[in-house]
């Protein structure tokens, strides 16, 4: 493995600690461009597995987070939104020390379902791509005015 370090791009700022298991990717970024949110992160030894490029399960947190953030940011209320399916196809590896940024390509909303369909990349590099189903709940839930209330928004960047 290389000591060099890949930066990380202009734009993006770190999310703290406090968003429950996705403090697993920590450290790791978001960016948020109007309606549309990316989420990045360097691939470090806790991201890696013992190969040493990012574990297949780091991978699929990221995608889970940005898609379920992506659709977020079309609601006019943050919620909680229970993954119903997500599919994954490993392209190709995430490398050591490499920057991996999430983009989404595709974000439907739904009554009660929203659909997004994403890349993770390595530069122009696809490395992971993925959809996901995920349903709307038409209460308040569980998370309302809770700890995950404020992790979605800080999530979502407000």
């Amino acid at each position: 493995m290389s000591d060099e370090q890949a930066a990380v791009p202009e734009g993006f700022s770190a999310l703290e600690g406090g968003l429950g298991y996705s403090d697993s990717l920590l450290p790791f970024y978001r960016r948020v461009d109007g309606d549309e949110v990316s989420f990045g992160l360097v691939v470090l030894e806790q991201h890696a597995n013992l190969m040493g490029i990012c574990h297949g399960g780091c991978l699929m947190t990221l995608a889970d987070i940005a898609a379920a953030t992506s659709i977020n940011q079309r609601l006019p209320k943050r919620t909680g939104l229970p993954t119903i399916n997500l599919g994954f196809d490993f392209l190709s590896p995430g490398r050591f020390g490499h920057w991996l940024q999430t983009r989404t390509h595709l974000v439907e909303v739904k009554r009660r379902f929203g659909f997004c369909a994403g890349v993770i990349e390595d530069g122009d590099k696809p490395v992971l791509r993925y959809s996901g189903t995920f349903y709307l709940p038409d209460h308040e839930g569980m998370w309302k005015d809770g700890p995950g209330d404020a992790a979605l928004r800080r999530l979502a960047g407000e």
